[in-house]
C-alpha cells in the first residue's frame, strides 16, 4: 500500500532509529519557522526563545492561537537535530543553532 503523502517520516536525536509519521504541513510550516529564527552560530538562542520567535511566523489556520505548536516545535526539533540540520549548544538551558553540516 502505498505511503500517505500527507504524512512525513520523522526521527528523533534522543531516541536513536525511532521514527513517526506526523502531518506533512504541520512539520513543514514549523521547520521552516524554526529555521529562520534560530542564529546560525553557537552559543544560539533557548527553545523558549525560539518559540516566542517563531509563534508570528506559524499560519494561524494550521496553528490557531499558537495551539500544540510547543509539541511540534519539540518533534521538529529532535528530527533536524538527528539529521544534523541543527545542534545544540553546551550547557544549560538547552540553545539551538543552526548546523554548518548538511542536514
Amino acid at each position: 500500500m502505498p505511503e500517505d503523502a500527507s504524512k512525513i517520516t520523522i526521527e528523533s536525536a534522543t531516541s536513536p532509529g525511532h521514527t513517526q509519521r506526523v502531518d506533512r504541513t504541520k512539520y513543514t510550516a514549523m521547520r521552516d519557522a524554526l529555521i529562520a529564527v534560530l542564529p546560525a552560530a553557537p552559543p544560539g538562542i533557548t527553545v523558549a526563545e525560539a518559540k516566542a520567535a517563531l509563534l508570528p511566523r506559524l499560519p494561524d489556520a494550521l496553528f490557531p492561537g499558537g495551539d500544540k505548536a510547543g509539541w511540534w516545535l519539540k518533534a521538529v526539533q529532535l528530527d533536524l537535530e538527528a539529521k544534523g540540520a541543527i545542534e545544540r549548544g553546551s550547557g544549560k538551558p538547552v540553545r539551538l543553532f543552526r548546523s554548518s553540516r548538511k542536514g
